[in-house]
């Protein structure tokens, strides 16, 4: 699936935010609704909770809300939905989310799959290390963290949502 207007997702940015959560795309599931990670199979609004980055665990529906705690949202797509695979790579805009994350400056960005953070490095997803990346003085911290999507349950993880928490929570509260 790709392009349509459906499909978007709203960005969720503000300046200076504590972290920003950066997707791939809208799930098929998402781009129906209008709320991210809204698939029921999807871990992520159990993991922000788990982890202690949100005092309780919310709803797909109040994503917009999360900006209150310094908490945003985006995808490197803004109009393709569906698994990774089935998302047109034209639609994924890289130098309009860099654009994006120099306007509002987050403190930290935090990548939700491999996938995402090899479209922003240009290496392969087996390359990049889940957690904390190297800093390099131009963009904000980064962290990579276990896709939540039901359909990477083989490789799930909560550690590298619980190293972010203790980051952002410890420099940014």
């Amino acid at each position: 699936m790709q392009d349509a207007a459906p499909h978007r997702l709203p960005d969720q940015l503000r300046k200076n935010l504590r972290v920003v959560f950066v997707g791939t795309a809208a799930s098929t599931r998402s781009a129906e609704l209008g709320h991210y990670y809204a698939h029921p199979g999807n871990r992520f609004w159990r993991a922000l909770h788990e982890a202690g980055i949100t005092p309780r665990r919310y709803q797909p529906s109040e994503f917009a809300s999360l900006l209150e705690l310094g908490i945003g949202f985006t995808d490197l797509s803004k109009s393709g939905a569906g698994m990774d695979h089935e998302i047109d790579r034209k639609s994924f805009d890289l130098a309009g989310f860099c654009t994006k994350i120099d306007a509002f400056r987050p403190k930290t960005v935090a990548f939700t799959s491999k996938n995402a953070a090899s479209l922003f490095y240009g290496k392969p997803s087996s390359a990049i290390a889940l957690g904390r990346q190297p800093v390099d003085g131009k963009f904000p911290d980064v962290f990579v963290l276990s896709s939540p999507s039901g359909a990477a349950s083989g490789h799930w993880t909560l550690e590298p949502w619980r190293e972010l928490a203790d980051w952002i929570n410890s420099t940014h509260a």
